[in-house]
């Protein structure tokens, strides 16, 4: 398994070189709408909890690093602990209901976060912070000198790092004791509850798990497009990516979470017109 991560690992790399420009960035966008697929397959194909609102936890995640970094100065890797702490807080809070509902209801609940969330970053009593319905423009990262890379190459590969090291860390919980009790809790919960686990940690810690991952993407996607508004992040980007995991990567499946990326990577947040370029 190792030597296949590996020659993975050095074919991503690959693209540096022989793409550039728009299409470097079109991949970039399909490694991170792969790494919001594998949040939300945590809590989906792990857990059993069905989510229509990770679009949400996605902005979110991405005006966690676009208001510090544009009202404050902040630098991207500064911003990445903040988008974490908040979408997993936020995700906590979501996992609550889950604790009383299932199927149908909890992917209303979901649906209906997805639907909020866009409305609440446009109220004037945010406005001041989230930029409203203008939104806001941020500066792509710099690459150190020593890297010799231009800002697109440097956030592919900050993007392959970023994806690499949750792939790997969620990999690890979901193939452990605590990936168990996740499938224990999805399979029967009756008989995980009988066998001493405690359901309600389970489902909102696995709610919080999957939303700092997908916030993660998000935060990857505000650095990238350099723009963040809330039309950016409406029902139509958690229905794409629930769709991308079902229909493409496969629920319950880590191992394609690429592929699933890449059928998202169409989504509005990567074609928003306002998005392309900043204003002269």
């Amino acid at each position: 398994m190792r030597p296949l991560l590996l020659i993975a690992g050095l074919a991503a790399l690959l693209p540096l070189w022989l793409l550039e420009g728009f299409h470097l960035f079109q991949l970039t966008q399909a490694v991170i709408m792969a790494l919001a697929v594998l949040g939300l397959n945590i809590v989906t194909g792990y857990n059993g909890q069905i989510s229509l609102g990770h679009g949400a936890f996605f902005a979110v995640g991405a005006y966690a690093t676009a208001i510090p970094m544009s009202l404050l100065d902040w630098s991207f890797w500064a911003t990445l602990p903040v988008s974490a702490f908040v979408c997993g807080v936020v995700g906590w809070g979501v996992g609550f209901p889950a604790l009383r509902l299932g199927g149908l209801y909890l992917a209303l609940t979901t649906f209906a976060l997805a639907v909020a969330v866009p409305q609440i970053l446009k109220h004037k009593a945010v406005e001041a912070w989230t930029g409203g319905v203008q939104g806001l423009f941020l500066l792509k990262p710099e690459a150190p000198d020593w890297l010799k890379l231009n800002p697109d190459q440097y956030m592919y590969l900050v993007a392959l790092l970023v994806a690499g090291v949750c792939y790997l860390l969620t990999a690890n919980l979901l193939h452990g004791r605590i990936g168990l009790a996740m499938m224990a809790v999805r399979d029967n919960p009756t008989a995980a509850e009988a066998m001493g686990m405690d359901l309600a940690s389970i489902k909102t810690r696995t709610f919080a798990v999957s939303a700092i991952i997908t916030g993660m993407a998000g935060s990857l996607s505000a650095a990238v497009v350099e723009f963040v508004a809330p039309d950016s992040f409406t029902f139509i980007l958690s229905i794409s990516l629930f769709v991308g995991m079902v229909g493409v990567g496969g629920v319950g499946s880590i191992l394609v979470w690429f592929l699933a990326g890449s059928s998202c990577s169409s989504c509005p947040i990567s074609r928003n017109p306002s998005a392309a370029r900043r204003p002269a």
